[in-house]
């Protein structure tokens, strides 16, 4: 498993990099091309706004998977033995409920509708369903990491913030 994670860990991190370097690229050429030619460019402006929703929706995938995202965890850390599982589990088996309802089934139905009308975008003349894409994948990235998330805690008992956080009360080095 954690050579699995590791790939993805890579693959995700490549790809956002990759995309938010052209991101900034594409902000940099925009404001030149405005401010110092004084004519705007349509096509890094529309780019530049598909390429913010790829980055927005990997880098949360991505930020989860490093235990890094925001997370209020006050139910885990008032709780104890038990108890404290169990809420660990639920919130882990509600953030995959979400990725695999809203973001992989309802995303890919977004997108395979977008698909099914023709719908480009008026710049780049790039389909649609190529820029919305994004969210069925970062649905799967976060049902990875959830899953991982889920096969750690009943392995060691301890939720996904615990292993980060050393100050948490019951944690790894309490």
């Amino acid at each position: 498993m954690k050579q699995m994670t590791a790939l993805v860990d890579t693959v995700l991190r490549a790809i956002i990099i990759v995309a938010f370097a052209v991101l900034v690229a594409c902000v940099i050429w925009q404001v030149f091309s405005r401010y110092v030619l004084g004519t705007p460019s349509t096509v890094t402006d529309e780019m530049a706004r598909f390429l913010f929703i790829w980055v927005a929706l990997l880098g949360g995938a991505y930020t989860l998977g490093q235990r890094r995202h925001l997370a209020i965890d006050l139910l885990p850390n008032i709780t104890h033995g038990r108890l404290r599982f169990l809420v660990n589990a639920a919130i882990i088996l509600a953030v995959a409920l979400f990725a695999a309802v809203v973001m992989i089934y309802g995303g890919a139905s977004l997108v395979s509708r977008t698909l099914e009308t023709g719908q480009v975008s008026p710049a780049l003349r790039l389909p649609m369903g190529a820029v919305y894409v994004a969210i069925p994948v970062a649905g799967a990235g976060i049902l990875f990491y959830t899953g991982g998330f889920l096969l750690d805690l009943i392995r060691t008992g301890q939720g996904p913030n615990e292993r980060s956080c050393p100050a948490t009360p019951g944690g790894p080095l309490s």
